[in-house]
C-alpha cells in the first residue's frame, strides 16, 4: 500500500510516474469510507471530486507536493467549516487560512479534511467533543487520546500520510503514543500560531504527526519559521532537519528522571547500543506540573473563550461542554480579584521553577526520556467521567509546554494489545537533535511500521 511508504519514498514514486497523487488520494478515501464510521475521525471532509481535481493538477515543486494530509479542526481554513469540535462554531466558515495551512497549500500538499478533537483542546481523550468520541484503531473500546485524537487515528489508520495537530499540554504526543505514530511538540514559537483557535496562548504549539520521524522532519522544515502575522513566532533560523538524521549518537547523553517501564527500558538499551550514554537526572518540580498547568491553561482559556460568550456571536452558553465550562470557571476564579496572587501568580512562579529544573538537568544531559503517558489508552468513558483522572493523564507531558521546550513522541512497543510510546525532550530549538535520536532508534526497531487491523 502506498500509504505505508514514507513521504520521501512516495515523492520518488510520484516523480518516476509509477504512482500518481490521484492514486494515493483514492486509497485515502477508500480507507475513510470503510473505517471512518467505526472510528469517528472526521468533522468535515472535502468534496471528493474537488480533491481529485486538485490531485490531477499537482505540480511537483516540493517533497510534499501531492501528499495528502488532515488537519485538526483547531485551525481556520478559508471556505471550509472550522468548529474546534464545539457547537459554538458549528456553522463557522472562515474567510482566511491559518499560516500553517497556507504554507502546506503553497507546497502542494492536499488537505483531505478536518479531524475530530476535544472541544477547544479541552481534554486528553477526544471524548469531550460535540461530534462524538474518536475511537482507537487498535481497540475501538478505547480512546484515541487527545486532544488531537482524530488527527492521530487518521495517520495510524492510513487515511492520510500526515497530520497537523496542536499541543497545549500533550495534545499531539498523547494521541501519537496511544495510536502508535510519531508526533512532535515544537519549541514555543518555532511554528506560527496565526489562525490557530487559541486554548492557552502561552502554551499552544503547532506541530506535525506522521508514521515516522523522517516524515516529521520534512514537514517541520516547511512549516517552521517566523511569521509577521504572529508576534510570538521566533526569528531563529530553521535548519534542514532531514539532513542530519543519519549521524550517530556517540557522546549523546540521555537523562532519565523516572524509573522506566519495560518498553522504555528496552528502548534505552537500543539507544545505548547506538552510542548514547544513559544517566539519572532529577526534575523535582515534576510533582507540581499538573496543578501548575491546570491553573495556567484554564486562566488563559477563560480569557480566550470570552470572545464566544454569547454577547458577540449570539450563541447560547449552553453550547459549551461540561469539561469546557469547568475549565472556564477554574480559570476565571484563578484570575479573580482576591485570588489572583494565591493561584495564578503562584502558578507563574512554579512555571519559573520548572524551567529552572530543566535548565539544570540539561547541564548534565543533552535530552531527557520519559513515558508519554502514565497508562495505555483508557477505555471509553473512563477519563471524561473523572475530571481528576483526566488531568493526571497529562502528568508527563505538560512540563514541556510550561517550559516552552520541544518533545518528540515515538512508539516503542505494546501493552494490553495497544501501543505505548516514549518522549524525548530537549532544550529550546533542539528539534534537530530530537529528530536524529528518534530516527536512529527507528532504524533499528519496527514499532513505527505496525498498523492496526481494523
Amino acid at each position: 500500500m502506498n500509504l505505508d511508504l514514507s513521504i520521501s519514498e512516495l515523492a520518488k514514486k510520484y516523480r518516476s510516474g509509477v504512482v500518481t497523487p490521484e492514486d494515493v488520494l483514492n486509497e485515502c478515501l477508500e480507507n475513510i469510507e470503510k473505517n471512518n464510521p467505526k472510528l469517528n475521525i472526521f468533522i468535515t471532509l472535502r468534496d471528493r471530486q474537488e480533491l481529485l481535481a486538485e490531485a490531477r493538477n499537482v505540480k511537483f515543486e516540493t517533497l510534499l507536493s501531492g501528499i495528502p494530509y488532515v488537519l485538526k479542526d483547531a485551525y481556520v481554513t478559508k471556505d471550509i467549516r472550522t468548529t474546534s469540535a464545539s457547537n459554538v462554531l458549528n456553522n463557522y466558515i472562515p474567510d482566511y487560512d491559518a499560516t500553517v495551512v497556507k504554507k502546506l497549500r503553497d507546497a502542494g500538499a492536499i488537505l483531505i479534511g478536518k479531524t475530530n478533537m476535544d472541544a477547544w483542546g479541552h481534554g486528553g481523550s477526544s471524548e469531550n467533543t460535540d461530534f462524538g468520541p474518536v475511537k482507537n484503531p487498535w481497540d475501538v473500546s478505547r480512546v484515541a487520546g487527545g486532544s488531537s485524537g482524530g488527527a492521530a487515528v487518521a495517520v495510524s489508520a492510513r487515511m492520510a500520510m500526515f497530520a497537523i495537530g496542536e499541543d497545549t499540554g500533550g495534545s499531539i504526543r498523547n494521541p501519537a503514543g496511544w495510536c502508535g505514530i510519531s508526533g512532535l511538540k515544537v519549541t514555543y514559537g518555532r511554528v506560527s500560531r496565526y489562525g490557530a483557535i487559541a486554548y492557552a496562548s502561552s502554551l499552544d504549539s503547532v506541530g506535525p504527526m506522521a508514521k515516522n520521524v523522517e516524515d516529521l522532519s520534512l514537514i517541520l522544515e516547511l512549516i517552521a519559521g517566523q511569521d509577521k502575522l504572529d508576534a510570538t513566532s521566533s526569528p531563529t533560523e530553521v535548519p534542514v532537519y532531514s539532513k542530519n538524521l543519519n549521524l550517530d549518537l556517540k557522546n549523546i547523553k540521555i537523562g532519565i528522571p523516572l524509573e522506566p517501564d519495560q518498553a522504555i527500558k528496552d528502548a534505552l538499551v537500543k539507544l545505548k547500543e547506538l552510542g548514547a550514554e544513559i544517566m539519572e537526572v532529577s526534575l523535582p518540580m515534576l510533582k507540581y506540573a499538573v496543578p501548575t498547568y491546570y491553573l495556567l491553561a484554564p486562566s488563559e482559556t477563560s480569557s480566550n473563550l470570552g470572545r464566544y460568550d454569547g454577547i458577540r456571536f449570539g450563541q447560547d452558553r449552553s453550547n459549551f461542554t461540561q469539561e469546557s465550562m469547568r475549565r472556564i470557571i477554574i480559570g476565571t476564579y484563578a484570575l479573580s480579584a482576591g485570588y489572583y496572587d494565591a493561584y495564578y501568580k503562584k502558578a507563574q512562579q512554579a512555571r519559573t521553577k520548572i524551567i529552572e529544573d530543566y535548565n539544570t538537568a540539561f547541564e548534565k544531559c543533552d535530552v531527557i526520556v520519559m513515558p508519554v503517558a502514565p497508562t495505555v489508552a483508557t477505555k471509553l468513558g473512563e477519563l471524561i467521567s473523572d475530571p481528576v483522572k483526566n488531568m493526571l493523564a497529562d502528568l508527563y507531558m505538560v512540563t514541556t509546554n510550561i517550559a516552552g521546550i520541544p518533545s518528540l513522541a515515538i512508539p516503542c512497543g505494546f501493552e494490553e494489545g495497544v501501543p505505548v510510546g516514549f518522549q524525548i525532550q530537549g532544550p529550546m530549538f533542539s528539534e534537530e537533535l530530537l529528530f536524529k535520536i528518534g530516527h536512529q532508534y527507528q532504524q533499528v526497531t519496527d514499532w513505527h511500521k505496525a498498523k492496526p487491523n481494523i
